[in-house]
């Protein structure tokens, strides 16, 4: 069992970072809210979660125990695996999904990519006992502190990323290109704050 992981972050994308612990660089998939307060050769500690599966090893990184703690619980409901939570954490905050889950608002879960309506419900129902009640975990906002380095081709960095979250290339087009001409073709901005605004725009849709 791995609970968290300390050293040199030595890779940043906007759903992954690389984080060099002992000289062995750990591969762990976040979310953007987590990556966009990464810094290029700074140190950092993530809470861990390590997924054990017959074919593979996947280790989930997050910015506080808090986010890690929801992350589990979700993947107790039925059919919500990790990739499926790791979506439902870069749409939402922690807050934010329990209190989707205690008010049963259906239409904020289904704003995740690969969950209906009947999924949503399955989800309250199971998961309403669990999660607790907003203010419960410490905020997730991440502030970040300047622009990470290699953001050129952001367009490309933000698309594969949402392919990767579940939704399909029409959409993932449809929102790099709104966020595109939110900023005006700057490419001087955080890839991970460019995959949040995508997210916001997506899921007013």
């Amino acid at each position: 069992m791995i609970a968290y992981v300390r050293g040199q972050v030595t890779v940043v994308r906007p759903t992954e970072a690389v984080v060099d612990v002992g000289g062995i660089g750990l591969a762990l998939h976040c979310t953007p809210s987590t990556t966009s307060a990464l810094r290029l050769g700074e140190v950092a500690q993530l809470a861990a979660s390590l997924v054990v599966r017959e074919e593979s090893l996947t280790l989930y990184g997050f910015a506080d125990e808090d986010e890690k703690t929801v992350f589990e619980l979700l993947q107790t409901a039925s059919g919500v695996g990790p990739r499926l939570a790791q979506a439902m954490l870069s749409v939402h905050s922690p807050d934010d999904l329990r209190r989707a889950v205690a008010t049963e608002d259906l239409v904020a879960l289904t704003k995740v990519p690969g969950i209906g309506k009947k999924g949503a419900q399955r989800i309250v129902i199971e998961l309403k006992d669990k999660l607790g009640v907003p203010g419960t975990g410490p905020s997730l906002t991440a502030v970040p502190s300047g622009p990470a380095p290699g953001t050129a081709d952001w367009q490309g960095q933000v698309h594969e990323a949402l392919l990767g979250l579940g939704w399909s290339v029409r959409e993932a087009d449809r929102a790099v290109e709104a966020v595109a001409a939110e900023v005006n073709g700057d490419a001087g901005h955080d890839v991970s704050v460019l995959l949040r605004k995508a997210l916001r725009t997506l899921a007013k849709t």
